[in-house]
């Protein structure tokens, strides 16, 4: 396409980008385990500088801009151990000597999917923006984001009044409207540890993530698996699998070899207290109109045989509701928080406790269908949680010990 033709495609295409703000800079893990500073800028203006721990560093393009995507993302890596970092005289988030205070969120964004559409003006049915609000009031060390960002995937259906003027696709205002602007707050609170789900595979938010905020290299193309990586600073050791192509409800031959061979790699000889952070959960139990019945079968066949006794807690999201599982020690616990803004599952009345997950019994756990975000704080042995409704009511306190998981 000739470049006056592109251009004049790209403002027609998405007149937003002119009238919104763009993102400020914000902080992410890697997969190197190095900081990741990223930043927005107009088409056409060379990427800036940052200076980290006194030096000064040129941030390098993410990739060229289109049609839909006609801003630039600019990146530059530091050590996760750097103590300043700066851009524009603006100080950004680093991770301060220990990490005490964690914030878990995750499923945030506003569906409006054929007639599926959520209320993205009402601030009650989409509570994004205030959960970041709240959340980065919290001052946490670490954010970590259990994925899918993206769910404006369709144009907001005729007539109906609760996502007029919607931006909707794979494209820059879309993820403006779902991620950028309400979770800035947040973003600029600490660095985050970015978890991809099913919402950004190729077929839906797929260019958006790689370009935006994939934790690799720059890549060409988009693929629907990527390599684990470790997030491990501050005491804390995170180990980041890419689940979002896995299946739910069968096992896939191809599928659960490779991912069997990504794990086996990934958790061999983990640290003591290690967390597995993936967007599918691992031992689940499905809810709103298949209640009771066990999920996620292509994690679970991919995983067995590959975890220690050192991998003490699976956090994850995908089921939009706050669920905790405990199996008396016999398999690292697991948490689930998928209830940062889209719309919530109703809770199965099937009881989790006693139920059997893949050979594992349940011992302990709970479930509320409630939007909300999690916070853990370090205590002298393990974590004290606490889920927080948008609007700061505690909605349960949880107890988090090695392998133990006790939510109330």
């Amino acid at each position: 396409m000739p470049k006056l033709l592109f251009w004049l495609a790209a403002a027609l295409l998405l007149p937003a980008v002119a009238r919104a703000a763009l993102p400020g800079p914000w902080v992410e893990f890697g997969a190197d385990g190095e900081l990741s500073i990223r930043t927005a800028v107009a088409r056409g203006v060379a990427c800036p500088h940052v200076e980290i721990d006194g030096s000064d560093v040129a941030m390098a393009p993410r990739g060229e801009p289109d049609a839909a995507f006609p801003v630039e993302i600019c990146e530059a890596r530091a050590l996760a151990a750097a103590h300043r970092l700066s851009l524009a005289g603006q100080l950004l988030p680093v991770v301060r000597g220990a990490i005490r205070r964690i914030v878990v969120l995750g499923d945030t964004g506003c569906r409006v999917e054929g007639k599926a559409a959520q209320s993205c003006n009402d601030p009650a049915a989409w509570p994004f923006a205030a959960v970041a609000r709240r959340a980065a009031a919290r001052k946490p060390d670490l954010v970590i984001h259990v994925g899918d960002y993206y769910y404006r995937e369709s144009p907001c259906p005729a007539g109906n009044t609760g996502c007029t003027a919607t931006p909707h696709g794979d494209n820059f205002p879309a993820w403006q409207a779902d991620f950028f602007d309400p979770g800035a707050p947040l973003l600029a609170a600490a660095p985050w540890v970015m978890t991809r789900g099913n919402h950004e595979l190729c077929r839906r938010g797929g260019k958006g993530w790689f370009r935006l905020l994939d934790p690799h290299p720059p890549a060409e193309g988009c693929a629907d698996t990527s390599e684990p990586y470790w997030a491990a600073a501050g005491g804390v050791s995170l180990a980041v699998f890419d689940s979002a192509d896995a299946d739910d409800f069968r096992t896939d031959p191809a599928k659960v070899a490779v991912f069997a061979k990504q794990l086996a790699t990934l958790l061999a000889g983990v640290p003591a207290h290690t967390w597995l952070v993936t967007h599918r959960p691992v031992w689940a139990l499905a809810q709103g109109n298949l209640p009771g019945v066990p999920m996620n079968l292509t994690n679970q066949a991919a995983i067995r045989g590959h975890f220690s006794r050192d991998l003490d807690l699976v956090i994850s999201g995908h089921l939009h509701d706050f669920t905790s599982y405990d199996f008396g020690g016999s398999h690292p616990a697991q948490l689930i928080a998928g209830t940062g803004g889209d719309t919530l599952l109703p809770a199965a009345s099937a009881p989790l406790v006693g139920a059997e997950i893949d050979g594992a019994t349940v011992q302990k756990g709970m479930i509320l269908a409630q939007f909300g975000y999690f916070v853990m704080e370090r205590e002298s042995e393990g974590w004290a949680g606490t889920f927080y409704s948008p609007d700061d009511a505690a909605l349960a306190t949880c107890r988090i010990a090695g392998r133990e998981l006790d939510c109330r």
